[in-house]
């Protein structure tokens, strides 16, 4: 593998940059909402949903100019993927709607029956978004189906191959955990209890479909194996995320929750930088047959475009990260529920 600092690469790094700060964010509201289901109370419920409460519609303005960005740099690869992947995007199009429905409707009639209605909305939308997202990263890894002319001629049913089942349950884990360790963060009292009993558990689970996926990949995905030996230096990158994971637990169990908050976010991003190297420069791999593989350059837009949008990107991405980190600051500290609260 040999890496060119073009303008095309540029653009493959932004994109996957965007979208790997989308999982770390959304990752986790996600995943709180995939465990929503296993508080009992009312009280710790409401204290879970006031946790993302504030900030799940800005970490989704991430998946958004992510998208965006694919569209603008590599319409090609944009339009196979959407195309090959309708079915699967629409279910999780509908559960990101549903949980934001659930989130809003929960409070708003007092009878018990109606709460636990969308509380179980918004727990099943969460886990079957997180699931399909994995499904959809598994397949990428392995590669797609695409004819002569980059479209894809697989089915829905052809996506559900166990690898990419095995990485959707391991990314709807992660998230899980990754949930988890933010609901320490943001709470106190027997939600905090709670979940400090339940943590180790999903923390080991990951480790348990890490160790499943990592071989998984090396049997199903030898080009990502490949692409790291053509370029030894690169192995430090899924080094330091099997680091991180290694110090989750670490840091969990001496109550550095934050410590402990912070490795998994590494983790996702080390995971996801070393599917993004194993990859370049393929944006789509075509399988069985790798000349249809959609590429940063026969799949992106001209060279005049892709200048004008980095130029609009230097613009827009300081916004983005000025917002999200005004949210963040303004709702820092304990969930404290008031009648204002969900």
């Amino acid at each position: 593998m040999i890496f060119s600092m073009d303008i095309n690469t540029v653009w493959f790094f932004l994109v996957g940059l965007l979208l790997m700060v989308y999982a770390i964010l959304d990752g986790f509201d996600l995943g709180v909402g995939a465990l929503h289901l296993t508080s009992k109370t009312d009280e710790d419920r409401r204290k879970a949903i006031n946790s993302i409460g504030p900030l799940w519609d800005g970490n989704e303005v991430w998946l958004v100019t992510g998208g965006g960005a694919l569209f603008a740099a590599f319409p090609e690869a944009y339009a196979t993927a959407f195309s090959g992947f309708y079915l699967a995007l629409f279910l999780l199009l509908m559960g990101l709607i549903c949980r934001a429905i659930a989130l809003e409707f929960r409070g708003k009639k007092p009878m018990a029956w109606w709460k636990r209605l969308w509380d179980s909305v918004f727990s099943i939308a969460s886990a079957i978004s997180a699931l399909l997202m994995g499904v959809a990263l598994g397949n990428i890894a392995l590669g797609l189906p695409l004819n002569e002319s980059h479209d894809f001629t697989g089915t829905f049913f052809s996506l559900l191959h166990p690898y990419a089942l095995l990485v959707g349950v391991t990314v709807l884990v992660l998230f899980m955990m990754h949930g988890s360790l933010f609901l320490l963060l943001k709470n106190e009292g027997g939600l905090y209890t709670r979940l400090k009993k339940l943590t180790p558990r999903l923390v080991i689970a990951f480790y348990a479909l890490l160790a499943l996926t990592t071989a998984g990949t090396f049997i199903a995905v030898p080009h990502v194996l490949d692409n790291l030996i053509a370029l030894p230096v690169l192995f430090i990158f899924p080094a330091i995320g099997f680091l991180a994971a290694a110090g989750i637990l670490a840091a969990h169990r001496m109550g550095h929750d934050f410590k402990a908050f912070l490795a998994s976010a590494a983790t996702i991003a080390m995971l996801f930088l070393t599917l993004g190297l194993g990859l370049y420069p393929n944006l789509i791999l075509s399988s069985p047959e790798s000349a249809n593989s959609l590429t940063i350059y026969n799949a992106a837009s001209s060279e005049k475009t892709l200048y004008i949008m980095l130029l609009i990107a230097l613009i827009g991405m300081p916004v983005v990260i000025g917002y999200t980190t005004f949210v963040y600051r303004t709702f820092r500290g304990k969930v404290k529920l008031d009648q204002h609260s969900y």
